[in-house]
């Protein structure tokens, strides 16, 4: 599985769909992807010398460093994860250890590789769960179940069904082969989607987190081994056909697919393409913390540079080694500085990009020009209480100087302050909408100014509102 061949021209023009300006950043995370693409062209000998060109981010809250990073890995339907250099300890300390966020990146390539896989079988999977509802919805004439004559080899045979259960035998005549006939046509057809229906299917048992973490570091999830000792248990469900079918389906995929296969695929895929975004990097840096804490936050750093560096990391599916990794670190860097962090790690991160504060004008285009703007998500919410909601241009430009002089004033939160001003704006609206008819409601800056103006010009008031 290989990454999207686009240009950096291609990914840039994509990113512009979702996130307004940053031009400089956009431009960096494109050319260091098609650089993966470029050395994935290389004979296998140059392939281990090229590494990835790690990208550090500097700019405040709000502007697009997190935004950036995660639709460029949905544009590549490449393995992605998002860390807080915060959450990480020193190696001793309470906590989780760096090597995780590695762990996170191979469960995240083995879903994109399943995905994949089980797309591949979906049609024989489909078919598989029609005869398996036929069969219940028709059912056959039971086989009684005979002893034999030694004891020991009876037991060992209720010993084996109980590890590995076998569908039970049975007769089948030309009565209920007729009848099966007609019921697969009208499944085939969507008759029977609302008919209730009773399947037995293994039982799911929810995920616990790790929590063994001695063991987390040498690839050992004890949940799963305790889980192997239990063998999966069959629960009856009492659905519709439509959903009996589509649980069905995906214990048909999981039986078509080989798990192997996918490991051994999802550990290449995370290794080649992966992208680990490291958030908050200036956070650990010794200036950013009480004298007390400086030690183990340069511990976290010295901790995190082999695997910037490139090492091997054990997890339960395989080792994975993280030197082709893409990481991409951001940081607001306002107590401290680029320079503040550990020259080691600072040289693992040759690319640097400053983004921009947000203005007046960035503020119009991201309420009006991202594929899934504020102001579209709004309308559609309301349009589902048949209340058709329209903002003129003024009253997008008022907006977004309310956004910019609070920012300005107060604390700069970049582009999320415009989801306080368009909440606290909406908010008589989305309260009676589903109670009353409103038909077509038009949003001016008259509209604006008398529902947010007084707060916004009280800089007391808007700092707790706003």
């Amino acid at each position: 599985m290989s990454e999207i061949n686009k240009t950096p021209r291609e990914i840039v023009a994509d990113l512009d769909h979702y996130i307004v300006g940053q031009g400089a950043a956009k431009r960096a995370v494109a050319i260091a992807l098609r650089n993966r693409y470029r050395r994935l062209q290389l004979d296998e000998e140059m392939q281990k010398e090229v590494t990835p060109k790690n990208i550090l981010m500097i700019g405040p809250t709000g502007v697009g460093k997190t935004e950036i990073a995660r639709r460029l890995a949905t544009i590549v339907k490449a393995p992605f994860v998002k860390v807080e250099a915060t959450k990480f300890t020193e190696v001793g300390y309470v906590g989780r250890d760096v090597e995780s966020m590695v762990r996170d990146l191979v469960e995240n390539a083995i879903q994109i590789v399943k995905e994949q896989k089980y797309s591949e079988v979906y049609a024989k999977a489909y078919r598989n769960a029609n005869d398996r509802l036929v069969k219940v919805l028709v059912p056959g004439i039971k086989k009684e179940k005979r002893q034999g004559s030694n004891p020991y080899e009876n037991m060992m045979n209720m010993f084996n069904q109980m590890q590995a259960p076998q569908e039970e035998k049975e007769e089948v005549n030309d009565t209920i082969k007729t009848n099966r006939q007609t019921v697969a046509d009208q499944l085939a057809k969507g008759l029977l989607e609302n008919r209730e229906v009773t399947v037995e299917v293994q039982e799911v048992k929810p995920k616990m987190p790790m929590m063994n973490n001695g063991l987390e570091q040498m690839g050992i999830d004890l949940g799963d081994t305790l889980s192997a000792l239990n063998p999966p248990k069959k629960i009856k469900r009492t659905v519709s056909v439509k959903e009996a079918r589509e649980v069905l389906i995906q214990e048909e995929q999981e039986k078509l697919v080989n798990l192997g296969d996918i490991h051994s695929q999802a550990i290449k895929l995370a290794a080649n393409n992966g992208i680990i975004f490291i958030d908050e990097i200036d956070k650990i840096t010794s200036k950013s913390q009480q004298q007390s804490a400086g030690v183990s936050r340069e511990g976290v750093q010295r901790d995190i540079l082999p695997i910037v560096e490139g090492s091997t990391v054990q997890t339960k599916y395989g080792s994975i080694d993280t030197d082709h990794v893409l990481f991409i670190a951001s940081g607001a860097f306002h107590v401290s500085k680029p320079a503040d962090l550990i020259p080691e790690l600072q040289g693992r991160f040759p690319i640097r990009v400053e983004l921009n504060d947000l203005t007046k004008e960035d503020f119009v285009r991201i309420l009006t020009e991202p594929k899934n703007s504020l102001i579209r998500q709004y309308t559609a919410l309301l349009a589902t209480e048949n209340v058709k909601v329209k903002f003129t241009q003024e009253a997008i430009a008022k907006m977004a100087e309310i956004a910019f002089a609070v920012n300005t004033e107060t604390d700069n939160i970049g582009a999320r302050r415009l989801h306080t001003i368009l909440e606290k704006l909406l908010e008589e609206l989305l309260f009676e909408a589903s109670g009353l008819d409103m038909g077509e409601i038009l949003i001016t800056e008259a509209y604006v100014v008398e529902k947010i103006g007084s707060i916004a010009e009280d800089r007391d008031l808007s700092r707790y509102i706003l």
